[in-house]
């Protein structure tokens, strides 16, 4: 896919996502009030830390296309992984409080929750779980991290609504003294919330730390690297991510008799011949050395 093809599309993913979690936050935060319902309340809040983390992939997107300068030689492509670590972290900060305010509301008295909520949350959890698909679907065809770290935290809004949705429920049905399953709910969401940011943190990390990309793909870079006439031998292979891209560094054993002019040739060869067969593939750095003589 194109690289600015790409960027549009992940923007607008971005930018429908952070218009309609404004709108359910909004709704969700005055029915929560008025109805009575902890739950709603924790889960509006969640919904306003999806505009905020849109707000942010949304940066990291821009940020990601700029192209490379001086600066930054390895170009910018890790404001991805900067972004999505980021949402990660809001995640867990935002079940770390509504897992703080549940426990308070559960040994305190509070009406219940008026029934009207139920019919809210039951709407927010087939819309929320929508977009998630939405834009799960457009991360993996832009391969972008930041837009799949948007779209489950989708997801874990639908999560949170649906949790909410059955404990007011129950506490509609049990009554009084189950008032507090409302909060239990939201209680149960903030776990569910911390494991789909713990999720979400590990592969950013892991990006950020330059961890090697999957066996498969190694392997794959290699098997085209060898393929091509002149090779003898690939005796390292170094792989790391830069946003959506790769940045591979390689040596190769060729014939110790070989000219420096033929061996730069060569060394253009393997480039062109990764990049044409992986065009996720940014840039190879090939490193010649003389064949080992047995």
């Amino acid at each position: 896919m194109p690289h600015r093809r790409r960027l549009q599309q992940a923007l607008r993913v971005t930018l429908i996502g952070a218009a309609v979690n404004f709108f359910l936050a909004a709704g969700k935060l005055a029915a929560g009030i008025f109805g009575h319902s902890q739950a709603l309340i924790a889960d509006a809040a969640e919904s306003f830390a999806d505009i905020i983390g849109s707000v942010i992939v949304w940066r990291g997107l821009v940020v990601a296309a700029k192209p490379a300068d001086d600066d930054h030689p390895y170009g910018h492509g890790k404001a991805e992984a900067l972004s999505a670590a980021v949402i990660a972290t809001l995640l867990l900060i935002a079940a770390v409080g509504i897992a703080a305010q549940s426990v308070r509301e559960i040994v305190s008295d509070h009406p219940a929750p008026k029934p009207w909520t139920l019919a809210v949350l039951v709407a927010v959890v087939l819309i929320k779980e929508l977009l998630f698909r939405f834009a799960l679907g457009q991360g993996h065809a832009t391969d972008s991290g930041a837009v799949k770290s948007d779209a489950w935290h989708h997801r874990s809004d639908a999560i949170t609504s649906l949790a909410a949705a059955v404990g007011i429920g129950l506490a509609l049905v049990g009554g009084p003294s189950w008032a507090a399953a409302d909060d239990f709910a939201a209680l149960v969401a903030a776990g569910i919330i911390a494991f789909n940011g713990w999720l979400l943190l590990r592969p950013a990390l892991e990006e950020l730390m330059d961890t090697m990309p999957s066996p498969e793909v190694i392997a794959e870079i290699r098997q085209i690297a060898s393929a091509v006439a002149g090779v003898d031998a690939i005796e390292k292979c170094f792989v790391r991510r830069s946003g959506w891209q790769l940045l591979v560094d390689m040596h190769i054993h060729v014939d110790p008799e070989m000219t420096v002019a033929r061996s730069h040739v060569l060394a253009h060869a393997v480039k062109d011949a990764v990049r044409a067969e992986l065009p996720k593939v940014r840039d190879v750095l090939v490193h010649v050395e003389p064949r080992r003589q047995m």
